[in-house]
């Protein structure tokens, strides 16, 4: 028999261990942003902490705090969802909480060591115990391997708990999808030494991760949150996120074309990739056009206004529909065609991309679902806006399109002198780097991750604050 779990009260372990990870996430998430200020003022003023703290540690630590505190985030997510989709306590409460603080210990050594090791010998012992060099998964294998442990530990608490409780689409399309979000990790743990090979398995598990995992999993949780939000119809949702499953899978598989031509693979890849990565935004877009409409609608035939449960959540939502339609399919899409790429690759074209694809696909829904945790762990109906949560999404969304801008013009600069008037060599890639136009779009890039920080305080005070505000106000 199901048991009665209420929705908007931490009653349940699955809520409190949602917490928990929620809490890391936000502390990590801070962590990106002041090693991504060190990396953006290093590129500057080269001679800031020259000798004591190198650009290419606070860019692996910036890029590595990114990907940590989103999985952090997701894993919360999960663990807050579960128990109200299924209807049952989380299988093994105790073990996930285990879990939680092995992984956390984990990161904390690794981060340490990243910060006040840096570098290693070019060893078998270096892979094993400082990184192993790998873009965006730079864990040393030891971390690697606990990791998989970890994940292992929570994926069976959802399946397990799954099996036992309710099915819905919703819990059904996260079940399926974490196993491959899983799954794809094993396959950048083994090393080999042709360096095609090695980047071919690299990129399944990034772009597969980012491009159809993730993207699933951001549909899912999109999904949840605009029947917790707005009360929207589940069918609706569960008939897009099929449609998405359907087309993610297809298109994130064959949008990784965009990269193999660059490994060595055929030159077939460019079209088929640059086709299909555009592709991957749509149906997330869908849903909430069709939704909202469908809400609208039934506002005005009723002539009754419906109640946002959760207006600071119901943002960052929206804010992730749009975000995900313009970083990730947008800006993606037009420096992964073949007649762009071939000047592109390689150019801050791709930093401002993954700049604005990060945040619009991701960071916007994981913050939006850690307001929904603030609200369950204070019991109240509703939360409204707040000036705090206003600040923290204009500043920080606002910051973010600024350096996804000065990071363009950088690239466009590039594109225009390095690769088509100088060649694309070490001498070009040099000049390119001293012009005016790169040099303003860096400080551009600098004072705009400044106005992002500054959000990003905003919104660390608004969830310590406006559970507290909304209790008193429904009191």
């Amino acid at each position: 028999m199901l048991i009665n779990i209420k929705s908007n009260s931490l009653t349940n372990a699955g809520q409190r261990i949602g917490l928990m990870y929620f809490r890391v996430a936000i502390i990590l998430f801070a962590a990106q942003l002041l090693m991504g200020l060190i990396a953006a003022t290093q590129f500057v003023y080269p001679s800031f902490l020259y000798g004591i703290f190198d650009f290419s540690v606070a860019r692996m630590v910036h890029i590595n705090a990114l990907v940590v505190w989103m999985l952090y985030a997701m894993i919360g997510s999960v663990y807050y969802m579960l128990t109200d989709e299924t209807g049952e306590n989380v299988a093994m409460a105790g073990l996930g909480k285990l879990a939680f603080w092995v992984l956390t210990l984990a990161i904390a050594v690794v981060v340490l060591v990243y910060i006040f090791v840096q570098i290693g010998p070019a060893k078998e012992s270096t892979i094993w115990l400082i990184n192993e060099g790998r873009e965006y998964i730079e864990a040393p294998r030891w971390a690697d391997i606990g990791i998989v442990v970890v994940v292992l530990i929570f994926y069976a608490n959802v399946f397990f708990t799954y099996l036992k409780g309710r099915k819905t689409g919703i819990m059904t399309v996260m079940v399926a999808n974490l196993l491959a979000l899983a799954g794809l990790y094993l396959a950048g743990m083994f090393f080999t030494d042709n360096i095609s090979m090695d980047q071919y398995w690299w990129w399944w598990v990034i772009h597969l991760w980012v491009e159809a995992t993730w993207e699933v999993f951001v549909g899912t949780l999109a999904a949840y949150a605009l029947v917790k939000f707005i009360g929207a119809k589940r069918e609706v949702v569960e008939m897009w996120l099929w449609i998405e499953v359907l087309m993610l899978f297809g298109s994130g598989i064959l949008g990784l074309g965009h990269h193999y031509f660059w490994i060595g693979t055929p030159e077939y890849w460019w079209e088929i990739g640059a086709l299909f990565s555009a592709l991957e935004p749509v149906p997330l877009v869908a849903m909430f056009v069709h939704v909202l409409y469908d809400w609208a609608k039934e506002q005005g035939e009723s002539g009754e206004k419906s109640v946002i449960t959760n207006g600071p959540g119901m943002a960052w939502i929206v804010t992730n529909a749009f975000g995900n339609f313009l970083g990730a399919g947008i800006w993606g899409f037009f420096h992964t065609l073949p007649q762009v790429n071939i000047y592109t690759h390689g150019t801050q074209f791709t930093s401002a991309h993954g700049h604005l694809a990060f945040f619009g696909a991701y960071a916007t829904i994981l913050i939006g679902m850690m307001y929904m945790g603030v609200q369950g762990a204070y019991g109240v109906k509703r939360m409204k806006a707040t000036f705090n949560s206003k600040m923290a999404i204009v500043l920080i969304t606002f910051g973010v399109l600024g350096m996804t801008v000065a990071l363009t013009i950088a690239g466009y600069e590039q594109v225009l002198v390095e690769r088509a008037e100088l060649g694309g060599g070490w001498q070009a890639f040099f000049a390119a780097q001293n012009l005016p136009w790169y040099i303003q779009a860096q400080l551009w890039r600098l004072i705009m991750g400044l106005v992002t920080f500054v959000g990003f305080i905003y919104l660390l005070l608004d969830l310590l604050t406006i559970g507290k505000k909304a209790k008193a106000a429904e009191a």
